[in-house]
């Protein structure tokens, strides 16, 4: 049997085994409460499985089985000649974001937030001219269109006017001073110190404008440190940052006194971007009545936030029946204000080869840029790839990607 075959067989096996750990826990709270003494005798009698003795002999059993089979696996890897490699460093090149707005409905967003725009780009022109630095926080739930709000402010003319020198920094969870100093300066020094000097050298005597996206860092000295750096930039100067965090907001802020808490978007906007997605085909006003009942009730379901209605107007454009369409409303019940319980409605929509497929993404590390040949080598090595009749895997190794 190859390799590749039975290391699937020894992480099921693994799994099974994590399973029933996760079942005799569950069960041993369930009788602590009470919900055996109903059935009147003794249910560790009926089914000696349950004895703990028992339990932790056969579970034992399975363990020592899994382990020899690993021991088997390096002992012919080793033999084959395979050596492990180092874990390349995490890139955040999947996650960055920039200035440039492709949002796709990024009319119906600059719509709906064009008050709320206005109101920040007068403070960043109008109430700050008279100060040194000004840092603005955009705070608010994921999904909420926090980069694309700051994108319609960075491209808005009067700012472009008003600022001498504007710079997009996506700053993600690694915080690194030196790579954000680089970035402004748009150098490549990884030295710190000279990072900072330069960056000291590039905002010097400038009005500057700089966007921090999606911001996580908690460290106050590091951001101190940095905005020392950034008052070296003329009068007038602001930073906007975004962030889920509120705690990150009040590390960041320096002379104003409020973050400024992006709010949902109004459902009017929502249905808008739903329909968009799942009615690319046809016009709103030929969608027949029982549709457009379904369509407000999930419009409940998406909490304000535009990630979810995207969400849900993708998944909704392949769905061709009634019971498709109310199958999905009856699955998002479960849906609140997080975000992720929508997305993941999206992978429950997925026919199981496909989630094995995109479940097995979860080896690479966080924000690891992943090569798309190389994994689909790997789904083809793991047997995750159904074979179809006359095609090739590479080629319905791609179609499973896109």
């Amino acid at each position: 049997m190859c390799l590749a075959r039975v290391t699937q067989e020894v992480g099921y096996e693994a799994n099974n085994v994590f399973d029933e750990f996760k079942y005799e826990v569950l069960r041993r709270d369930a009788k602590k409460k009470g919900h055996y003494k109903k059935l009147g005798f003794d249910i560790v009698s009926l089914f000696p499985a349950h004895n703990p003795i028992v339990f932790r002999y056969r579970m034992g059993k399975k363990l020592c089985k899994i382990v020899h089979t690993i021991k088997v696996l390096v002992a012919e890897m080793n033999a084959f000649g395979f050596t492990p490699m180092q874990e390349a460093p995490a890139s955040k090149q999947w996650r960055n974001t920039d200035s440039i707005i492709i949002d796709p409905e990024k009319d119906i967003v600059n719509r709906s937030r064009n008050k709320q725009k206005k109101k920040i780009v007068n403070i960043l022109v109008d109430q700050a001219s008279d100060r040194d630095l000004i840092v603005l926080p955009i705070v608010g739930m994921g999904g909420l269109g926090k980069t694309t709000f700051a994108q319609l402010v960075y491209n808005d003319p009067e700012i472009k006017v008003y600022f001498q020198l504007q710079r997009w920094c996506c700053v993600s969870d690694d915080f690194d001073i030196a790579k954000i100093a680089s970035n402004i300066c748009q150098t490549n020094e990884m030295d710190r110190e000279k990072a900072l000097q330069n960056l000291q050298k590039e905002l010097g005597g400038k009005r500057c404008f700089v966007v921090f996206d999606d911001v996580w860092n908690e460290d106050a000295d590091k951001w101190e440190k940095l905005k020392t750096c950034l008052k070296h930039g003329a009068k007038g100067s602001a930073i906007l940052m975004t962030t889920r965090k509120l705690k990150v907001a009040h590390i960041m802020k320096m002379c104003i006194d409020d973050s400024h808490n992006l709010g949902k978007l109004h459902k009017v906007f929502l249905k808008e971007i739903l329909e968009n997605r799942a009615f690319c085909l046809q016009k709103p006003n030929d969608v027949e009545p029982e549709l457009s009942e379904v369509v407000e009730l999930i419009l409940d379901r998406c909490v304000g936030s535009p990630l979810a209605s995207k969400a849900f107007g993708s998944m909704l454009s392949i769905k061709t029946s009634m019971k498709e369409w109310r199958d999905i409303l009856t699955r998002s019940n479960t849906c609140n204000e997080d975000t992720l319980h929508v997305l993941k409605l999206s992978y429950d929509d997925l026919p199981s080869h496909l989630k094995q497929c995109f479940a097995f993404c979860a080896v690479f590390p966080k924000d690891y840029e992943i090569d798309v040949e190389i994994l689909i080598q790997l789904w083809m090595a793991h047997d995750l790839i159904p074979l179809k009749k006359g095609e090739l895997l590479e080629r319905v190794g791609r179609e499973i990607f896109d």
